[in-house]
């Protein structure tokens, strides 16, 4: 009689978490589609540097004729521990004078959880590279605060990438499956949203739609000059290394 009355004294004491975690549904397939926001005035303005005064008047030039933010979209498929993030066409370019690679999504990304690798198509300067490699590292601390993304509860994250750059992210753990857009991954459970604060550009869910998906589709890409992570560094760095201080810019965009 002792025994049976704790019993019922605990689960007295803790009835939301019982029906709670009893009721609570978990996603491990589906697709997410995302929107890519990308401050275009302040994008603009970095090409501005102390070796290239002369660009000035063509950066007011643009914040007197064009809009200041150019959103993009994209979609990520995933199915337990794989996943393809797959940029969709942009209905209008950027002028040659104000694009750079932060502006726009560049890669194709496969990634596989279970073993810790990804497979990134990269086209940049009418190339493209196969980028086989480790899936990227990040450095998180997970906060306290929430925010709602497409329906969903997500917690707050803080994390540092490619060794300084800032990151924060949102990630909800209904979703069973520790990624996120382009190469963001690494929290328990999929982000639904991520800025990154100091180049001007986030990424937020619009839609989740929960499916069974066909591995098949969740293929890596194939097309490019394959390398790895240490060998697409070394070819970014020919390609940029005569662009001066904004080469650090250009650096940013394409390894983001």
């Amino acid at each position: 009689m002792k025994q049976l009355f704790i019993l019922i004294a605990c689960f007295f004491a803790f009835p939301g978490n019982s029906i709670y975690a009893q009721n609570r549904h978990f996603i491990t397939s589906g697709v997410i589609e995302f929107e890519r926001t990308a401050n275009m005035f302040a994008l603009v303005k970095k090409k501005v540097t102390k070796n290239t005064l002369e660009n000035k008047p063509y950066y007011e030039r643009y914040l007197r004729t064009e809009p200041q933010f150019r959103k993009l979209k994209s979609t990520l498929t995933f199915d337990g521990n794989t996943m393809l993030f797959t940029p969709v066409a942009a209905e209008t370019n950027v002028h040659w004078w104000y694009d750079s690679p932060m502006a726009n999504q560049l890669n194709i990304i496969f990634s596989d959880v279970k073993n810790g690798t990804s497979t990134i198509q990269k086209e940049f300067y009418e190339r493209t590279y196969l980028v086989k490699d480790t899936i990227r590292k990040i450095r998180w601390k997970i906060t306290e605060e929430t925010r709602e993304i497409a329906g969903y509860k997500c917690r707050r994250a803080n994390g540092i990438m490619l060794d300084s750059i800032y990151v924060v992210a949102f990630y909800t753990d209904r979703i069973h499956v520790p990624g996120g857009p382009e190469s963001f991954n690494g929290l328990p459970g999929m982000i639904l949203g991520v800025a990154v604060p100091h180049e001007h550009v986030s990424w937020f869910a619009t839609k989740i739609s929960e499916q069974a998906v066909d591995t098949k589709k969740i293929a890596p890409p194939k097309k490019g000059k394959e390398v790895n992570n240490k060998q697409m560094r070394e070819e970014i760095m020919k390609a940029i290394g005569n662009q001066g201080d904004y080469a650090i810019v250009q650096l940013k965009g394409l390894l983001l």
